[in-house]
């Protein structure tokens, strides 16, 4: 929001005492208000996919994590992101931006981008995908859904917040290629295309220098680079230096320290420590900020609430969103769908009776209702006899029989049986904010109840409840159906039992790798570091990117998902244009019935490249529904733009020429087709010097055919030996690594000391006309 010119700053309103008040919060979760300066208070919640507010709202919060008010508990970010489905979060998001109105809340924290770099990170419940593109299109549709109801998104955590160990004080050590194209870009994305009204700053450091107190983070890249014009918060608790903080770029310290820290900075102020002007133009962002927040015009602030207090639309929205969000990983011999009209079903696992939904911590939602899975499947069964035995206890209750008596009765049951639902998956205590989970296996009880259940009844169907993905090695193998059912939200229950007994065709797809072992994920030599630092030491080689790059085979590979009909690609085609790339193709639902479809296209760099590149990257997405029968034509659009890989030499985004393959897939290791298309490269940024070696010379568009003219002309002159010398091939490969200052001072060399600056100079001219000519 531009601020009017002919209005007067509304720091100049203010007192020094009253501008540090307004940079910090008044309570946990309220900022501080300021009628001088036309700024109310913000009131902000927890709540990526649901809210979590103190029952007595306006007071500014407390910490209490269980202490809240009922709200819609919507699929937390692991699960939507399966569902590949940007409208579908913009809905949810609109919903929670509802609720967010009627109580009075102003700003929502969330959604979380960060990357899933390890699949042992204890958060990555709240995160969307391995991938920065799935999460900046679901991320990015949660900002639109929540501010244009009106209230504030807070898109966390910036930047490279991927564990929990040691989360406080960590730095993450990153080289500039993998932060900008992996960990800072769904950020970038959405930071220019959705316009957040604020970012939050995480815990961590970044190569050394804590994100709240990063300039270059939060100034330089963030408002420099992207144009934001929000606000920069902190992470509750992640401001250690207030001053370095504000003089970096971060606006708001939360909570509030009840005063302490606007007395520091204050000083700074007094003692020139800090420039006044510094601390003016975070209020003039804060004051901004805070009128944005205000209740938006024709905004009713009421939902449709029944008699119980419940939201019933928001409840249905979730079951639908919960739908979409299933995965189907296995179905041999199509064991799935169940007939909801006959057979004895056995349904195992104290989950399906106690489901866990959500993940613990500051995101943890008082839901309205809660769907359970057991209750849900009987509710479905027309005809079929559903019986249940637990088989495990959840970790922390109390059950009267022992841990092998509630086995034996689950054998039991499973023998006398058609078919077995067996629920397994993590407890609580395995996973949440705060900590990082040590292993990614299932629990020993669950995973020897398996086994006897196999033992006596092979037709066994394994639903997963977990936040973070769980070693199926090697008992998938045994088990004919494996549903993906992550954490659901309060509606989970009910779109499981739609799945299992098919009157819904699951359609979700992983965003994230399943390993055969977790000492396969990229990461796992160096995660989650040692002595307060975390090296990022496979670089862009992040999940699938990773696991293709070494070639390792994997559990279930990212972008996988089955569906109870099938379809078919055809016609893949590229037209380009504008400078972008639209890659069309029909697809057509070749099974029995209607289904939803995610149709992935991915890039794969030139088979030449200088750049160490990933197999292939994803571009672009497209989810359709078919009719059983139907087809349908698509387009992908894939910006040339997007192809860029980002060159620490040239210190800026650079599309490498060359032929490139557009590939549609069903997964990125289900590549139904493919198409090759040859792509200019930008010109070079590089400035030349002697200190640059042979090979960067002669790689040069512009230095290397003048040095190559300088080569046939030494050639020529029979006093120029070394001119032959340097056109063998295994000379010049003996020289490449060699900077060309060294070579001029070589006996005989072609290309004099003296001429060296002139040959630079020559360089940058004609660089200079080559711009010219583009237009640039």
């Amino acid at each position: 929001m531009p601020q009017n010119p002919s209005r007067p700053s509304p720091a100049n309103a203010l007192s020094l005492t009253e501008k540090t008040a307004l940079t910090s919060g008044a309570g946990d979760f309220v900022t501080q208000e300021s009628s001088a300066a036309f700024a109310p208070a913000v009131t902000m919640s927890d709540g990526p996919h649901g809210l979590r507010l103190p029952k007595e709202s306006g007071d500014g919060g407390q910490l209490d994590l269980h202490s809240a008010a009922p709200a819609t508990c919507f699929p937390p970010a692991v699960a939507l992101g399966s569902s590949w489905n940007p409208e579908l979060a913009e809905q949810v998001a609109g919903a929670i931006a509802a609720e967010a109105t009627a109580y009075g809340v102003r700003v929502v924290l969330g959604p979380g981008i960060n990357i899933k770099r390890s699949p042992l990170c204890g958060r990555n419940f709240e995160y969307f995908s391995e991938d920065p593109l799935v999460s900046s299109e679901l991320g990015g549709a949660m900002v639109r859904g929540l501010q244009s109801a009106g209230v504030g998104a807070a898109l966390k955590h910036y930047a490279a917040n991927n564990q929990e160990t040691d989360r406080m004080r960590v730095s993450a050590d990153i080289d500039e290629r993998p932060l900008r194209e992996i960990y800072l870009r769904a950020f970038e994305r959405i930071v220019r295309r959705d316009r957040p009204w604020s970012v939050m700053a995480s815990y961590n450091g970044v190569n050394g220098v804590p994100v709240s107190e990063n300039a270059r983070l939060l100034t330089g890249i963030l408002r420099g680079e992207w144009g934001f014009d929000g606000i920069v918060m902190s992470d509750w608790g992640a401001v250690r230096n207030r001053v370095a903080a504000l003089r970096a770029g971060l606006d708001l310290q939360m909570p509030g320290t009840g005063g302490r820290t606007d007395l520091e900075v204050a000083a700074a102020v007094e003692s020139g420590a800090l420039e006044e002007e510094v601390l003016d133009l975070a209020v003039e962002r804060l004051v901004r900020f805070a009128q944005r927040t205000t209740d938006p015009a024709g905004s009713s602030g009421s939902l449709d609430v029944d008699a119980h207090g419940y939201v019933d639309g928001h409840h249905r929205l979730a079951g639908t969103a919960a739908d979409q969000c299933v995965v189907l990983l296995k179905n041999d011999s199509a064991l799935l769908p169940l007939d909801p009209a006959a057979g004895r079903l056995a349904v195992i696992g104290e989950f399906a009776r106690t489901p866990r939904f959500q993940g613990a911590g500051s995101s943890q939602v008082t839901p309205t209702r809660l769907d359970v899975p057991l209750d849900s499947l009987r509710e479905l069964a027309t005809g079929a006899d559903v019986r249940f035995a637990a088989g495990y206890a959840l970790p922390g209750t109390e059950v009267a029989a022992t841990e092998d008596q509630l086995a034996q009765d689950a054998v039991r049951l499973a023998a006398d049986s058609q078919t077995v639902v067996l629920f397994l998956g993590l407890p609580p205590q395995d996973e949440s904010e705060g900590f990082d989970r040590e292993h990614i296996d299932l629990p020993a009880a669950q995973t020897e109840l398996l086994e006897r259940v196999l033992a006596v009844n092979p037709r066994v169907v394994v639903v997963l409840s977990n936040g973070g993905v769980v070693r199926t090695a090697p008992w998938q193998e045994r088990v004919p159906a494996l549903v993906e059912g992550w954490l659901l939200g309060q509606a989970g229950g009910g779109a499981l039992a739609r799945v299992l007994f098919g009157s819904v065709n699951p359609s979700g797809k992983l965003a994230e790798t399943v390993p055969l072992r977790l000492e396969d994920s990229p990461s796992h030599p160096s995660f989650p570091g040692e002595e307060g630092r975390a090296r990022y030491g496979e670089g862009v080689f992040v999940g699938y990117r990773g696991y293709d790059a070494r070639r390792s085979e994997v559990a279930f590979p990212f972008g996988h998902g089955l569906s109870y009909t099938t379809f078919g690609y055809d016609g893949l085609r590229v037209d380009e244009a504008d400078g972008v790339f639209r890659v069309g193709l029909t697809v057509t639902n070749t099974g029995a019935r209607a289904g939803r479809e995610i149709v992935q296209i991915y890039s794969a760099g030139p088979a030449d490249s200088r750049i160490l590149r990933p197999v292939r990257e994803l571009r672009g997405f497209v989810s359709l529904f078919l009719e059983a029968g139907e087809s349908r034509e698509v387009v992908v659009e894939v910006a040339r733009h997007d192809l860029a890989y980002f060159s620490e030499r040239e210190r800026g985004w650079k599309v490498e020429g060359g032929r490139y393959r557009l590939e549609a897939g069903a997964s990125s290791r289900d590549i139904r087709g493919s198409v090759e298309v040859d792509v200019e490269g930008d010109p070079s940024k590089i400035r030349l010097t002697g200190r640059n070696t042979l090979a960067e010379w002669l790689e040069h568009p512009v230095g290397g055919p003048l040095l190559g003219e300088l080569f046939a002309r030494a050639r020529t002159e029979a006093s120029q030996e070394g001119g032959g010398a340097l056109a063998d091939p295994v000379m010049r490969r003996f020289l490449a690594g060699v900077p060309l200052d060294v070579i001029c001072d070589f006996p005989q060399s072609p290309v004099p000391p003296s001429s060296l600056g002139e040959l630079a100079d020559e360089v940058e001219a004609r660089m200079a006309e080559d711009l010219e000519r583009r237009g640039a």
